[in-house]
């Protein structure tokens, strides 16, 4: 989901195509986001005339970008200096509860392979910024680490629930940055993030290989360190094999705890898997528990994705919740190890994520620098990590297969040389990949 910043400058920038940048930049200059989800978009102004301005001039000029950009129905709403103190001074605790409450630590099954990242997540809820500083938990996907963060929120909120805790995943961290640049507002941003008693940030290892993205995250950082504040991050790999991480923010990131989580075992699977089917009501034999615990193996998240289809598959079949019946419903779910190609659009969005390029501009006719790479750099990987050939790639790209031996030809030349800036991108990029798989 992007940020309210991020959406934001999208529709300024759309705006801008329709009605000029000096009209947009006149009207909207004092605007500021307050809220939006997906039922509205709270903007706030000081200035009264600015208010009218936008309400009865600019309302369906927003509503259409929203429409078109983002597909989003959001309806648009304006306060001033009145309306934005009673929406500030609402009841705090609905504004705060942004962390699922299911994701508790006693809904957290524990085994093993996640006791020790448990036991750490404990610790900083109950002694926040005084314990594990930062607090650093990495592993494959779907093995619990959001769960943990939004725990330790919510552990924490019901200690202290006037705590100011702000939660990110690193590419929304990066999207926000440039948002703020673009729109000028950087302070708004800085206070944002070092103003948190509880910073947790998902998926930080999105933020290596991005200069400005780590020159903010840095003083991010120090500031909340230096103030006693505590930090947890969860990541895919532990910072030693982020490659292109600033080592001053791999020495960072070192200072506190690491914790692992693995792949649950049998035994945990199996709670989980219990556990699972008991929240959704629903009863199975421990053979067919016992069959799915055999065939997944590494993901927690595919256990309750398995779960909740054989939920769909009893209400919608009204058939036996036997061991031949679930095995037809869920077989499609069991994928062999090593088998599983990365799809071209995953690849892309990958490497659309860590060159901060969004996927029109990447597949478009945009020929700077950056935009250039990222573009040759998706090429090489389509290539190197799929079955495709040139001119199916070329389709992927709307360019012709002799575009793309070019692009492919470039990439390989450079690590080839002992280009090692684009030795570390191809490395961390296919990582991020291969943990989506």
């Amino acid at each position: 989901m992007y940020s309210s910043a991020y959406v934001w400058a999208k529709v300024l920038s759309h705006m801008e195509e329709r009605l000029g940048a000096v009209t947009v930049s006149a009207w909207f200059d004092d605007a500021e986001v307050v809220e939006l989800n997906e039922e509205h978009l709270i903007l706030y102004s000081a200035s009264d005339f600015r208010r009218e301005i936008i309400r009865r001039r600019c309302t369906e000029y927003i509503r259409d970008a929203l429409k078109e950009v983002f597909n989003s129905d959001a309806k648009l709403i304006v306060f001033g200096d009145e309306e934005l103190e009673a929406f500030r001074s609402k009841d705090k605790k609905d504004n705060a509860m942004d962390f699922n409450p299911q994701f508790s630590f006693e809904s957290f099954v524990v085994g093993p392979s996640n006791r020790f990242a448990h036991g750490a997540a404990i610790a900083v809820a109950n002694h926040p910024g005084d314990v594990y500083n930062p607090l650093f938990i990495y592993g494959p996907p779907g093995v619990g680490k959001t769960h943990l963060l939004y725990a330790i929120a919510n552990g924490i909120r019901k200690m202290n629930p006037e705590a100011k805790i702000v939660y990110i995943k690193g590419d929304q961290f990066t999207n926000e940055l440039i948002a703020a640049l673009q729109s000028g507002k950087n302070i708004e941003f800085r206070s944002k993030y070092r103003e948190a008693d509880l910073f947790l940030i998902d998926d930080v290892q999105f933020i290596a290989g991005k200069e400005s993205t780590q020159e903010e995250f840095f003083h991010t950082f120090n500031t909340l360190y230096e103030n006693h504040k505590q930090i947890v991050m969860t990541a895919d790999r532990k910072p030693s094999d982020m490659l292109t991480l600033e080592d001053r923010l791999r020495t960072r990131f070192e200072w506190g705890l690491l914790a692992d989580i693995q792949p649950p075992d049998y035994e945990t699977r199996m709670a989980i898997l219990k556990n699972k089917a008991t929240q959704l009501g629903l009863n199975l034999s421990d053979d067919v528990c016992n069959y799915i615990a055999n065939n997944i193996t590494n993901n927690v998240r595919q256990i309750e994705g398995t779960v909740k289809k054989i939920l769909a598959y009893r209400d919608l079949n009204d058939m036996p919740l036997d061991l031949p019946n679930i095995s037809r419903a869920i077989n499609d779910m069991f994928k062999a190890e090593g088998n599983a190609l990365p799809t071209p659009s995953l690849i892309i969005s990958q490497v659309c994520k860590f060159y901060s390029v969004d996927e029109v501009t990447l597949r478009g006719s945009l020929k700077n620098k950056g935009t250039a790479e990222a573009r040759q750099v998706a090429m090489y990987l389509v290539r190197k990590l799929t079955n495709l050939s040139l001119p199916d790639i070329g389709r992927e790209f709307a360019r012709d297969h002799s575009t793309v031996h070019h692009a492919i030809n470039k990439v390989e030349m450079g690590l080839k040389g002992g280009d090692t800036t684009m030795q570390n991108n191809i490395r961390d990029i296919t990582a991020n990949i291969n943990s989506c798989l």
